[in-house]
Formats: structure tokens, sequence, C-alpha cells
């Protein structure tokens, strides 16, 4: 694999966090991992850090359901400032939640490049971390 890089998790599930945390760390596919609890805390990172390219994750793995800002909230803020983001991210959407209206909803903004349904398994994040590399989006 390339150089680890930035990836940042959103999402309320601490016991999801910390899964992530290991399987990424096990696999040496991050060189930062950031964490948020909600859509309104990873918003306000990327416009703090619209200027640092460094900061900002290669990678974001966004929750549907959490509280404050959910992941579909999120995405509607994001899409404004994106423009502004001098940095190609990939966004997957990760939710336990197998209900058609969020698969088709999240399909249908290009921003998104996946939806994903939780857990993440460890072959999993391989796939789509080889996967990115290989078509040159990270």
């Amino acid at each position: 694999m390339k150089d680890p890089f930035n990836i940042c998790i959103v999402d309320d599930d601490d016991i999801y966090q910390f899964t992530m945390i290991k399987i990424l760390e096990s696999l040496n596919l991050s060189k930062k991992i950031i964490l948020f609890s909600d859509g309104e805390e990873a918003l306000d990172f990327m416009i703090g850090n619209l200027n640092k390219q460094n900061e900002l994750p290669d990678v974001i793995f966004l929750d549907v359901n959490m509280p404050i800002m959910d992941g579909f909230q999120f995405m509607e803020e994001y899409i404004k400032i994106k423009p502004e983001v001098n940095k190609k991210i990939i966004i997957y959407m990760v939710s336990s939640s197998v209900d058609p209206v969020d698969i088709e909803r999240a399909k249908s903004l290009n921003e998104i490049s996946d939806y994903i349904i939780k857990p993440i398994k460890k072959g999993e994040l391989v796939h789509i971390i080889k996967n990115l590399e290989e078509h040159g989006s990270l």
C-alpha cells in the first residue's frame, strides 16, 4: 500500500470508533485518525482547516444517524464549502441502516463514493483502500 493518509471517522458510537481505530492501526493505513461524534464537529473542523491540506482528511467514514447533525445534514453543508476545499476527499456513508431510502439518498449524492453497511470488516477496509489507490482516487 501507498503512504498512510488522514482518515476521518464521524460517528457517535464509541465502540465503532474504537474498532475502526484498532483495524486502521493494525493495517498501518492511516498517518492520522480524526474522530468526531457528530457532523457539526466534523464540519467545524473542515471549515477551520480549509487552507491546511495536511490537516484535512483524505477519506471520511460518515455515519448516517447521529445527534446534533446527522450524515445527510453534514453532506448538505459540505457541498456548500466543497469549492473552497483544495483537496480531493473520498466520503463513504456508513450505517447499520439497510433502509432503501437511506441507501438511495446516499447514492444520489455525487460526493458520496459508496454506502457501506456496518460493521466494516478488516478485509472490507483493505479492499476499499486498495481500490482507491488502484483507481488513483488517493
